[in-house]
């Protein structure tokens, strides 16, 4: 089977397409990827590429097409450029990159924006295969969620192109059972199918990989956050709780990556006089599965929105994958599996009092205590997200999906 996979997103920015798509073609799927330049999350095109004209590069095997955009800078007009610039150079310059290769199926990796599933159900007309969108989040709730786009107007516009979308692929996979109910109301009958996230198997590890140095990682009680730091993730609880914690010496706290709350976090670091919150800033995908084996406990956050409620951040299976303790702070779905799983403690979104009360709680337990936590966890990502298993399951629905196509008359 040729599958295409569209997405905005992709090596060498950190996201779970990566291992998704080297997974299908070590199981024999022939895989080639549309996206753009990388520039997730800094704002800026990395090194290597440039913003304007089409490159073709390859990542483990895969035949990687990219397509001209705008670098997102921090957000604001920016950030509505990147997106819109992705939909229009997939409009105008994919047909041509891959003409006259032909797909079985388009697989659309769909994070914010939703809008980049625009050229690829353009595409599908063009190559006369079916479109299978795997939707990470919901629009245009996630707009205003975020504070991006507030005019009601412009989110019930946003609104009609999410049903022209939902309505205009062949299935609609979710990654939280949450998602199934506001999806499936605008969807109008478009098939939809739970197909939660998972991480590569190097996160299931359980010696300490080689790693860089990070001050506070590996020092005393450790409490990490991994990925990106933006509105939606709102670290400012992180800040707060540490502000709490200031005199416990040894608890430190260790916030990796990027994003466009980074700087404001540094600052705030360096107007209360903090030394236990550290921000090394981003570090290559490869490193992650060794720093979280370092750390006492493995954090998570996430606004209080509703919409964040339905969400599972992918970074819940990656720590339940490292076998380390989590700390959910955040509501709903992600907190939900946390608590199901035995893995950790969960607290409301953004209470930053009730986030230092956990770690304090997670500090005083023993070393084997906490251990059994991520014990739990592992197990729990092994029943139920398992990577192997789940691209399994992901083959078999683009596979029926091609197949459906194919027997209509």
């Amino acid at each position: 089977m040729q599958v295409l996979i569209v997405s905005q997103y992709f090596y060498p920015e950190n996201f779970s397409i990566n291992d998704v798509a080297g997974t299908l073609l070590e199981k024999g799927i022939e895989v080639e990827v549309l996206t753009g330049k990388p520039n997730y999350p800094c704002g800026e095109i990395f090194a290597g590429y440039r913003a304007w004209g089409c490159q073709q590069d390859t990542h483990r095997g895969i035949n990687i097409n990219r397509i001209p955009i705008l670098p997102r800078g921090r957000g604001g007009w920016w950030l509505a450029l990147n997106y819109l610039s992705f939909i229009l150079a997939g409009l105008l310059f994919a047909p041509w990159m891959l003409r006259k290769k032909r797909f079985d199926v388009i697989f659309i990796y769909a994070p914010s924006p939703i809008l980049q599933a625009i050229p690829a159900i353009f595409l599908g007309w063009l190559k006369r295969c079916p479109v299978v969108l795997w939707v990470q989040d919901l629009w245009p709730e996630s707009l205003s969620a975020t504070g991006y786009v507030r005019n009601r107007a412009v989110l019930k516009l946003v609104e009609r192109v999410v049903r022209f979308i939902y309505r205009h692929v062949d299935l609609l996979l979710v990654q939280s059972r949450a998602f199934e109910g506001p999806v499936c109301a605008l969807a109008s009958g478009t098939p939809i199918e739970y197909c939660p996230n998972s991480v590569g198997d190097t996160f299931a590890i359980s010696a300490t990989n080689e790693t860089p140095s990070v001050e506070g990682l590996g020092e005393g009680f450790s409490v990490m956050f991994a990925g990106n730091i933006g509105a939606a993730q709102a670290v400012g609880v992180i800040v707060e709780a540490a502000s709490f914690l200031r005199e416990y010496v040894d608890i430190h706290f260790v916030v990796l990556g990027d994003g466009s709350s980074r700087e404001s976090m540094l600052k705030e670091v360096r107007q209360r006089g903090l030394t236990n919150l550290h921000l090394p800033g981003r570090f290559p995908v490869e490193t992650m599965p060794g720093f979280m084996q370092k750390a006492s406990v493995l954090l998570v956050t996430l606004a209080d929105q509703p919409i964040f409620a339905a969400t599972v951040p992918n970074k819940v299976q990656a720590y339940m994958a490292a076998g380390k303790p989590i700390i959910a702070c955040l509501n709903g779905e992600g907190a939900r599996l946390v608590v199901e799983a035995k893995a950790g403690l969960a607290i409301p979104a953004e209470d930053s009092m009730a986030l230092a009360d956990a770690i304090l709680y997670l500090y005083k337990h023993s070393p084997e205590e906490r251990a059994k936590m991520g014990e739990n966890g592992r197990r729990y990502y092994q029943e139920h997200f398992a990577h192997d298993r789940l691209i399994d399951q992901l083959i078999r629905q683009l596979c029926r999906v091609s197949q459906s196509e194919k027997d209509i008359p």
